[in-house]
C-alpha cells in the first residue's frame, strides 16, 4: 500500500510543478471513482460528466492549495464533487425560478404557425440587450453559467450586496423590458358591425 501512495505522490508533486502528464495520470487513475460519486449525486450521466469535469478543472487551477489526504487527492476530488453537484443543483433551481419569473403572455399559442418560441427567444434577446455590460455580465455568469452570486460578483470586482442589488434589478429591468415589448392581443368581432 505504501508504494501506490507514494506513487501517487510523486504524481502530484510533478503535478505542482506544471507537468500535464502526471496531472493525466491521476486524472486517469480517479475518474471512474469521481465520475460514479457524481452520478449518485447528480442522477444522470451528462451531469455527472459536468460535475467530474468541473472538479478536476478545480484541482488542476487550484492545484497549490489542494490538500493531500493520506498521501492522494481523492478524497479532496470527492469533496469538490460534493461542493460541485450542489452548486449544480442550486444553480438549475436557480434557472428554473428565472424562467418562471418571466412574464407569460395569455395569447393562445396557435402550433401551426410554430414562431412562439422564436419570438419568445427574439424578445429575451432583446431584453437582454437593454442590460447595461456589468448587469449583463452578471446575469450571464448566475444565470446561465452556474456561479454563485458571490462568485459572480468576485468574478466581476463588486461587492456581494452591490452584486444582489444588481441582479435584483437587472430581473425587474427584464420583466419591464418584456412587458412593454410583449405584442397586445387584437380582438376580432364575431359579427358584423360589432353587434350580435
Amino acid at each position: 500500500m505504501g508504494d501506490v501512495q507514494s506513487a501517487e505522490e510523486t504524481l502530484w508533486a510533478r503535478s505542482l510543478r506544471g507537468d500535464g502528464d502526471a496531472f493525466g495520470e491521476l486524472y486517469d487513475k480517479h475518474r471512474d471513482r469521481v465520475f460514479r460519486h457524481a452520478y449518485r449525486l447528480s442522477g444522470n450521466r451528462h451531469d455527472a460528466e459536468d460535475i467530474m469535469a468541473t472538479a478536476f478543472l478545480e484541482l488542476w487551477r487550484r492545484r497549490a492549495k489542494v490538500r493531500i489526504v493520506e498521501g492522494s487527492v481523492l478524497p479532496w476530488l470527492l469533496v469538490t464533487v460534493t461542493n460541485c453537484a450542489r452548486n449544480s443543483s442550486r444553480a438549475a433551481r436557480r434557472y428554473r425560478r428565472f424562467l418562471d419569473s418571466l412574464p407569460h403572455g395569455e395569447e393562445a399559442v396557435d402550433p401551426v404557425f410554430g414562431t412562439v418560441q422564436d419570438q419568445l427567444d427574439g424578445e429575451l434577446a432583446l431584453a437582454l440587450q437593454s442590460l447595461d455590460a456589468t448587469d449583463l455580465r452578471l446575469l450571464s455568469l448566475v444565470v446561465f453559467e452556474d456561479h454563485t452570486l458571490t462568485a459572480a460578483a468576485a468574478v466581476l470586482k463588486l461587492s456581494p450586496g452591490a452584486a444582489k442589488v444588481r441582479m435584483h434589478r437587472a430581473r425587474q429591468r427584464l420583466r419591464s423590458v418584456l412587458a412593454e415589448n410583449r405584442p397586445k392581443p387584437t380582438r376580432i368581432p364575431l359579427f358584423e358591425g360589432g353587434q350580435p
